[in-house]
């Protein structure tokens, strides 16, 4: 399950992952950030706020997860990963190889120096 808030006035999209990630969650994020991106373009920023990563419910939810990203990666300029998880080293390094979008790694906490850093204040 994955919480998620869109912060329109800057533009960025707040995601915490609570656990085993869902088809269905997807498919949320995508209801709630297309038209977003339909009438601006892109998205300033995506923040990842996780203690650790929790894993997928089943195929069809990591399948869901990566077509997300397919089709979103191109209308995101940067995402944080927020996390003390080893998993957010890996993730920031590999990430520049699949997606777009500016990828950095912050440690748990950090949320505000996230929230800056894709704001270009950091």
């Amino acid at each position: 399950m994955i919480e998620h808030t869109l912060d329109t006035a800057h533009s960025i999209l707040y995601v915490r992952p609570k656990s085993a990630l869902e088809h269905d969650d997807f498919v949320q994020l995508a209801k709630t950030v297309d038209p977003y991106i339909g009438g601006t373009g892109e998205l300033a920023g995506l923040i990842i706020e996780a203690a650790t990563f929790p894993g997928w419910e089943n195929l069809g939810a990591m399948a869901a997860h990566f077509r997300f990203v397919r089709d979103h990666h191109k209308h995101i300029k940067k995402i944080a990963l927020v996390t003390d998880s080893a998993l957010g080293n890996v993730a920031e390094h590999l990430a520049s190889h699949f997606v777009s979008a500016e990828v950095r790694h912050l440690p748990a906490g950090k949320l505000e120096a996230a929230k800056q850093w894709v704001m270009n204040r950091l």
